[in-house]
């Protein structure tokens, strides 16, 4: 839920207006709303590229998982972890336009390390994937954009280690 949405349902939920502070979350809020959509923009329209970079760094990193009886061996197994790639940035993008995690949480978080042990993929290397999709990401981001963008992958690493 973002801060708008936040502010409001706690204010009415105690039948009152906004505190000062409160708007003041608000405006900072909105102020960085240029920034996170140019951040979210730039993910999208380079999902592509950043998920044939991270793949490319993931397999150079872990050749036994498209090796014979690895999880991504195959042209099926693969796509596959292509899919989840693209899904992880998709979520760090709804993330970064909220200016909050919980969108990760709650679209992307819940359950994901029982799936993955029930399908016998590895946790630790899906976690090692988000994080080559992070160093993918944030080199196509400028500098400034990079440090607004990196506290939700880092979530999303340290909610599935």
């Amino acid at each position: 839920m973002s801060v708008v949405s936040q502010v409001i349902l706690q204010a009415d939920d105690e039948l009152r207006y906004p505190s000062s502070g409160e708007l003041r979350n608000i405006s900072e809020f909105l102020k960085t709303g240029a920034q996170r959509m140019r951040i979210a923009a730039a993910l999208a329209e380079n999902e592509k590229k950043i998920v044939q970079e991270a793949s490319k760094q993931l397999w150079q990193k872990r050749p036994d998982f498209i090796s014979p009886g690895g999880n991504a061996y195959g042209d099926r197994q693969r796509a596959l972890c292509l899919r989840d790639f693209g899904w992880y940035l998709r979520l760090v993008t709804y993330g970064v336009l909220n200016g909050d995690k919980e969108p990760i949480e709650k679209i992307g978080l819940i359950g994901v390390r029982e799936m993955y042990n029930s399908l016998g993929v590895p946790v630790p290397g899906m976690v090692e994937s988000i994080r080559c999709l992070k160093r993918a990401s944030l080199a196509l981001l400028s500098e400034e954009d990079a440090v607004e963008a990196t506290p939700y992958f880092d979530y999303l690493i340290q909610a599935m280690s």
